[in-house]
């Protein structure tokens, strides 16, 4: 059976989210290889192997933490050379889509980024892709050289499938291009606890509606009972409600969550575009022609001042 290579994104060793869904997909297509590369790689091998991976390809240097994505992109094209697979797959993060682009180059092949969906082919994988704003889905395939495909977050399940996940160094020899653009420091984001926006299973956004950054309270308060992220349409992030960092529209971050409320959102298609391929949306909103209700699984028409707090509780009250 096919080797397909998969990208492990991780922190010292913890092995985030998408990296599991991303070898979920991989069964589909043949044997998931994982590469783990920098500070606690070796780590990640046991919840790999649980995931379905056959071997982790492991390497660890100051290069990858001291410089930016070259050294990363350097390891997985050794990787890839050593393998041999019949596709990469790589997070559709920031990063993630600046290594798997500047791998393609490389090794001349094609690529497709922030796909949902992959199926297997007869002339290799099949992507699924949201276009002009999720309006349309397309399907499509790399017809050049070794498919490179980054995919978005909660594009597929995290499914337990133990393998033999057997761990192997991989030998990186770094370019004078890998130590080109050298890292100076660094500033750790403050954590609210919350999980990280692009990967939430359940996102909570706020917009003009809610009439005030104080006001941002009673959306923080829905999210935490849910377990949920905290988004913001354009308008808010503006107004200087929230910051752009939880942002979500075609100017901020795309989420693709399995619950997505919008309180006080009108749904301009800017907003739109970075919500829309979520599975179930639910809208609050006192203005029943807002746009907003066009695409929604479930609305509610009614001052979010006095829906979310009543969610807020009934979800407590659940759960407790």
């Amino acid at each position: 059976m096919a080797e397909i290579l998969v990208y492990v994104d991780h922190v010292d060793g913890a092995v985030r989210k998408p990296t599991l869904e991303l070898l979920t997909l991989a069964r589909r297509l043949g044997e998931p290889v994982a590469v783990a590369l920098g500070n606690g790689a070796a780590d990640t091998a046991a919840v790999l192997a649980e995931h379905g991976a056959v071997k982790v390809l492991t390497a660890d240097a100051a290069e990858f933490a001291d410089y930016l994505v070259v050294p990363k992109v350097e390891a997985l094209q050794a990787a890839y050379e050593a393998v041999s697979p019949a596709a990469v797959l790589v997070p559709s993060s920031a990063e993630g889509k600046e290594i798997a682009a500047r791998l393609a180059v490389r090794i001349g092949s094609g690529i497709i980024t922030d796909a949902v969906d992959l199926e297997a082919g007869d002339e290799g994988p099949v992507a699924t892709q949201s276009a002009f704003a999720a309006s349309y889905t397309t399907k499509s395939r790399v017809s050049k050289g070794t498919p490179v495909i980054t995919v978005k977050p909660n594009s597929a399940p995290v499914e337990a499938a133990p393998a033999a996940g057997a761990v192997e160094a991989l030998a990186v020899s770094f370019s004078e291009k890998a130590t080109g653009t050298k890292i100076t420091a660094r500033t750790p984001r403050e954590s609210t606890g919350r999980p990280e926006l692009t990967e939430a299973a359940i996102v909570v956004s706020g917009g003009r509606g809610v009439n005030g950054a104080e006001n941002f309270a009673i959306i923080e308060a829905l999210a935490d009972s849910l377990g949920a992220a905290v988004g913001a349409s354009r308008a808010a992030v503006d107004a200087g409600w929230y910051p752009h960092s939880n942002q979500v529209g075609q100017t901020g971050k795309s989420v693709s969550p399995q619950l997505y409320i919008a309180a006080g959102i009108s749904g301009a298609i800017q907003h739109r575009a970075g919500m829309q391929t979520s599975k179930t949306i639910v809208a609050i909103n006192k203005d029943a022609e807002a746009p907003i209700f066009d695409l929604v699984d479930y609305g509610v028409v009614g001052d979010l001042f006095d829906v979310v707090p009543t969610l807020t509780e009934e979800v407590k009250t659940r759960k407790g």
